[in-house]
């Protein structure tokens, strides 16, 4: 399931996390089918690969939330609780094991639709880019949807970003490493 940080920190909090749009990626038949060779877990780090551009756009609409309320004139001392937290540009993809999940081979090959939140014990491991990555992101955020789009420019953007892997963290670690950031 892709994420962001302000996410990772809710799923802490609240022990569960809805994934946006319910939607979040997986090992699908449709994905097995468009790959001629590789095993589960090579499927895996392709559908970790697509959460991980999709956190991408996460990190895009919460930059573009801060920016809204500043423009609409909300001054940062004057009601910090009212203003969206700045954006930390590092994509973070949560495994999980979850049960009830729905293809949507009509977005793409590995997207799936969750039935409901992910639990913190649904978690198998949790994934986030480390600090080298945070400029390469922040372009990647200005450019994903150019990229989407064909632009091959853009696409050049965010191969710098999806060059940097994710660290994986276990999911009793995820607190630690939040108070890190």
């Amino acid at each position: 399931m892709p994420a962001t940080v302000p996410m990772l920190r809710e799923l802490v909090e609240q022990r569960e996390l809805r994934a946006v749009s319910a939607t979040a990626f997986a090992v699908t038949p449709a994905l097995r089918e468009a790959y001629a060779s590789g095993d589960d877990e090579e499927l895996a780090e392709v559908a970790m690969g697509e959460a991980a551009r999709a956190a991408l756009r996460l990190i895009a609409a919460e930059r573009d939330a801060v920016t809204e309320a500043l423009d609409a004139g909300d001054e940062p001392d004057a009601a910090p609780a009212a203003l969206p937290d700045a954006p930390v540009y590092r994509r973070a993809v949560i495994a999980a094991d979850v049960t009830g999940a729905k293809l949507r081979p009509d977005l793409d090959d590995a997207v799936v639709r969750l039935s409901g939140p992910i639990t913190y014990n649904q978690i198998a491991s949790v994934h986030v880019d480390l600090a080298d990555a945070e400029p390469a992101v922040a372009k990647a955020v200005d450019v994903i949807d150019a990229a989407d789009l064909g632009d091959p420019d853009a696409e050049f953007v965010l191969g710098d970003a999806e060059d940097h892997q994710l660290a994986w963290y276990a999911a009793q670690e995820l607190p630690f490493l939040l108070e890190l950031l």
